[in-house]
């Protein structure tokens, strides 16, 4: 099969979006109750920034994912959310320049590119293809894949996947204890919920200290997320997996090309904000999914399947 440049932008047809997420009559007056404390953190109207933490504040996954993570403990999902916020407005994710990043794309060391057989969108990292010396760039390089991932979630999915390939992985290309101790500082306390799988695949004997490193800085949840050298049969559609590990997507990367069809996908303007009619203001993404429900109460799009519902508060829940 000859190789091709075209990124996969959606699940295989017929995907069933999981996991799915219901909740009590209970849990979701705490879900109200956090989401009117996140309210009450919000910036003043009158700053820039308000726009886009309101914007993530209103989408559908945001609140719930907290509450989730706290286990259902007040206290701690409000101590949560609130570090959150406060590390958004320092690091600002949605408003990353495409052009402070791109020169950390060129090898295509991260590339976002298929789902799993859950609808998960995959971020393939290549430490081997690593081009550039270790910086805070690189974290925000990492942090606008996140984002671009969250992008491209379909209704009702929260979580991606992340596969680390090691091959041709050296000393000096992989990344520090340090480094990778930030990462999961930032995947752990600001994308929480967000992991869905964690796969490492060729991982050599000789980087085997390197995630005993690490271990210290794993939560529970985290590390029961990884998984080494599994059947990538099993978790991803083969024609959604890149030929690299078995799969029928001959990807051949091509940074130009890739690059602008995921600006254009995400309608990322130069400054880093959205183009007209992917995110022109701090408005609520419920209009645009009910737009989506058909008569039948599932949402049809893309060739997959959901279910939505109204809770007692009138918030769209899946």
């Amino acid at each position: 099969m000859a190789k091709m440049t075209t990124v996969l932008t959606a699940p295989e047809p017929g995907t069933e979006i999981k996991p799915i997420y219901k909740y009590s009559e209970e849990q979701t007056t705490q879900i109200e109750a956090l989401r009117q404390y996140a309210y009450s953190l919000l910036l003043p109207s009158s700053d820039p920034y308000h726009q886009w933490e309101l914007r993530w504040l209103n989408k559908l996954d945001t609140v719930p994912r907290y509450i989730r993570a706290a286990k259902w403990k007040m206290h701690d999902a409000q101590k949560r959310i609130k570090g959150t916020l406060e590390w958004r407005r320092e690091f600002k994710p949605e408003l990353i320049l495409p052009d402070e990043v791109k020169i950390e794309s060129e090898t295509g060391k991260i590339i976002l590119n298929g789902f799993d057989k859950d609808g998960r969108p995959i971020i393939y990292m290549r430490p081997g293809r690593e081009n550039t010396e270790t910086s805070p760039r690189q974290l925000r390089h990492l942090v606008w894949w996140l984002e671009r991932a969250k992008d491209m979630m379909p209704p009702g999915q929260e979580s991606l996947v992340i596969v680390v390939d090691y091959k041709s992985t050296t000393l000096r290309t992989n990344p520090s204890v340090s480094v990778a101790s930030k990462v999961l500082t930032i995947l752990q306390q600001h994308y929480v919920e967000t992991l869905g799988r964690a796969i490492v695949v060729n991982l050599p004997l000789l980087l085997n200290f390197f995630y005993k490193g690490i271990a210290p800085f794993l939560d529970p949840v985290t590390r029961d997320k990884m998984r080494f050298n599994p059947d990538l049969f099993e978790l991803i559609p083969k024609s959604q997996l890149d030929s690299d590990f078995g799969g029928e997507h001959e990807f051949e990367f091509d940074h130009e090309s890739y690059w602008k069809q995921i600006i254009e996908h995400c309608g990322i303007a130069p400054d880093g904000t959205r183009l007209p009619g992917y995110f022109d203001g701090p408005v609520s993404p419920q209009p645009k999914l009910e737009e989506a429900i058909s008569e039948d109460g599932l949402i049809h799009e893309a060739g997959y399947v959901n279910t939505l519902y109204r809770d007692d508060y009138g918030y769209l829940s899946f």
